[in-house]
C-alpha cells in the first residue's frame, strides 16, 4: 500500500510537472501579412504616409528586425520556407507560385514547424491563406494543375487531401490560394464549407481576382474581417486550456483584391491599398486585444511580418504622389530579387522575455523561424530537417551579439539568386529577375552577367560594384554554388535538393 501510494505520488509530481512546463511555455503566433513593403509600417519608414499605430506599438515594446528578409520574393516559396525552415527552391518549385487548384507541394515526411509544436505539447492552427498546394477531389483528369487561371471540376463533397492537417495543423480554416486566384470556397478541417453556387466575376480592375466558382459563405470584401473573427475566437477558446498554442495566422491582404472596408475607406489619405494596410493595422489590434482580454499576451510570442514585399497593384505611381513609398528606400518590390523584393517588417513582440523595445540589425530570414522555435521548446531538429533554419532566440533573450547565420541566399519568382555576406550582395543575374526594369528579355541585353552590391553605403542597390571587386564576385558565386549543391546553408549532413538532377548543375549564363 504504501509502495502504491509512494507510485502515484511520484507520478502526480511528474504529472503537475508537466502541466507547469506546458503552462510555462509561451504561446505562439504567426501574423503573415500578404504584398505588404517593408516602408508600410510606419516603424519603419519616417516618411510613412501610411501611420501603422498597432504595428507600431509592437515594434516600441518589442525588436524590430531591420535586416529581415523572406526565402522568396513571392508568395507559397515564402510559406514553403517559414513551415519547413528549408530554402524554398530546394523544392521542386523551382520559380513562380502555386494555383488554386495545385497539389500539395510540402512532402508528407518532411517535418513542419507545425509538426515539431504538436510533438511538443502544443495545439496547432492554421488560419487564413494556405497556397501550398493541397489534393482536391477532381471528377476527371488534368495535367496542369498550376495554372493561376484554371477553373477545374472537383467534387467538393469530397474531403481535401495533403493540406494543413496533413502538415502538423490541429485546426484550420481557410481558402487554398490567395483571394484572386480560384476556387473561393473555404475549408475548415479538410472539409469545404459551402458547396460552389455561382461564378464570382471581376468588375473592377483595381480590386482584381479571377473569374471563379465561388462558395455561397464566401464573400472577397469580408474574408479578412471573417478570418481575424476566426482567430480571435480560436485565441479565447485556447487560452481557456492548459496546452499552450500555435497559431499560424497567413492574412489575405493587402493583396489583391483591395478591398477595404467602408470604415477604412480614405482613413489612409493616400489610395485604396493604403486604406487596406491600415485594415491590416487594425488585425493587429484585434489580436493584442484579444490575447489582452484573456491575460496571456505577457507570455505570447506574437510575430509580424510579410511574405515579400508591396505588389505594383499597389498602384507606385498613385503613392508616390502622395510621398509614399512601399519600398521605402530599398530599389524593387515583390518578384524582385532586389531588396524591395524580400526586405520585410518583422516584429516580435514577447513581454516576457522582451520588457522593452530594441532594434536589431543582424541578418535574419524567415525559415529561421523553425531553429528558433525548435530551440525555445527544446526539440533537436533532424538532420533532414530545418537545413536553412538559424535559431534568432539568443537575439530575443539578449543573449548574443554575433551574427545569427554565415550568409542568405534570395530568390525571385523566376528563380533568380542572389547571395548577401555580410554588407555586400551578389545577383547571379543582369536584371531584377522579377516585375521591375530591368526586366528579363531585351532590356538586360548587355548588362554585366552579374551585379554586386555594399548595401552599407548602397541599400538602394544604385551602384554595380561588379567589375571592380572581380574576386569578391567570384568567391561569393563559388560560395552559392556549394550551398546549393550541399543541400543545406545549416552545418550538417549533405542533403538533397528536390527536383530533377539536372537542376543541380547550375549555369549562371542569363538566356
Amino acid at each position: 500500500m504504501i509502495y502504491r501510494n509512494l507510485v502515484s505520488l511520484i507520478a502526480l509530481f511528474l504529472f503537475a510537472g508537466t502541466v507547469a512546463l506546458a503552462q510555462n511555455r509561451p504561446n505562439i503566433i504567426y501574423i503573415l501579412a500578404d504584398d505588404m513593403g517593408i516602408g508600410d509600417a510606419s516603424c519603419y519608414n519616417p516618411e510613412s504616409k501610411i501611420i501603422t499605430p498597432n504595428i507600431d506599438r509592437l515594434a516600441a515594446h518589442g525588436i524590430r528586425f531591420t535586416d529581415a528578409h523572406t526565402s522568396s520574393a513571392v508568395c507559397t516559396p515564402t510559406r514553403y520556407g517559414i513551415l519547413t525552415g528549408r530554402y524554398n527552391w530546394r523544392s521542386t518549385l523551382k520559380s513562380g507560385v502555386l494555383g488554386g487548384y495545385s497539389t500539395a507541394l510540402i512532402d508528407p515526411d518532411r517535418l513542419t514547424v507545425g509538426n515539431l509544436l504538436q510533438e511538443s505539447g502544443y495545439h496547432t492552427a492554421f488560419i487564413g491563406k494556405w497556397h501550398l498546394g493541397w489534393d482536391w477531389a477532381f471528377t476527371q483528369s488534368y495535367k496542369n494543375l498550376n495554372s493561376l487561371d484554371n477553373n477545374l471540376e472537383v467534387d467538393y463533397t469530397q474531403p481535401i487531401k495533403n493540406g494543413p492537417m496533413e502538415r502538423g495543423f490541429s485546426y484550420s480554416y481557410g481558402f487554398s490560394s490567395s483571394l484572386d486566384i480560384p476556387p473561393y470556397v473555404y475549408v475548415e478541417n479538410n472539409r469545404v464549407t459551402a458547396v460552389p453556387n455561382r461564378m464570382t466575376v471581376n468588375v473592377d480592375e483595381k480590386a482584381f481576382w479571377r473569374n471563379g466558382p465561388t462558395g455561397a459563405d464566401f464573400d472577397h470584401t469580408q474574408a479578412l474581417p471573417h478570418l481575424t473573427s476566426k482567430a480571435v475566437s480560436y485565441i479565447h477558446e485556447q487560452a481557456a486550456k492548459k496546452d499552450p498554442f500555435f497559431l499560424y495566422f497567413a492574412l489575405p491582404a493587402p493583396h489583391t483584391p483591395i478591398l477595404p472596408l467602408t470604415e477604412f475607406m480614405g482613413k489612409s489619405n493616400t489610395n485604396m491599398y493604403g486604406d487596406f494596410v491600415l485594415q491590416v493595422d487594425d488585425v493587429v489590434r484585434r489580436i493584442t486585444q484579444a490575447l489582452e482580454e484573456k491575460g496571456i499576451l505577457e507570455n505570447t510570442i506574437l510575430i509580424f511580418t510579410s511574405d515579400n514585399g508591396c505588389s505594383p497593384r499597389a498602384s507606385f505611381p498613385e503613392l508616390k504622389k502622395v510621398g509614399h513609398n512601399p519600398s521605402y528606400i530599398f530599389r524593387g518590390h515583390k518578384a524582385d530579387i532586389y531588396e524591395g523584393g524580400h526586405r520585410v517588417p518583422f516584429i516580435v513582440h514577447w513581454p516576457k522575455a522582451i520588457p522593452e523595445g530594441r532594434i536589431v540589425d543582424e541578418i535574419i530570414c524567415t525559415t529561421d523561424l523553425m531553429a528558433t522555435v525548435a530551440e525555445l521548446t527544446g526539440y533537436r531538429l533532424p538532420d533532414d530537417a530545418g537545413e536553412d533554419s538559424f535559431s534568432f532566440l539568443p537575439l530575443l533573450k539578449h543573449q548574443q551579439q554575433l551574427p545569427v547565420r554565415p550568409q542568405i541566399v534570395h530568390h525571385s519568382i523566376e528563380g533568380r539568386f542572389a547571395i548577401r555576406k555580410g554588407d555586400w550582395k551578389l545577383i547571379l543575374w543582369p536584371g531584377s529577375g522579377g516585375w521591375s526594369a530591368p526586366m528579363s528579355g531585351d532590356a538586360i541585353k548587355g548588362l554585366p552577367d552579374m551585379q554586386l552590391y555594399n548595401l552599407a553605403i548602397d541599400p538602394g542597390e544604385t551602384a554595380n560594384v561588379v567589375a571592380a571587386n572581380p574576386e569578391l564576385a567570384a568567391s561569393l558565386k563559388e560560395e552559392l554554388a556549394q550551398l546549393i549543391k550541399n543541400g543545406r546553408s545549416t552545418p550538417g549532413p549533405l542533403q538533397k535538393n528536390d527536383g530533377p538532377e539536372k537542376w543541380s548543375q547550375v549555369t549562371w549564363a542569363y538566356e
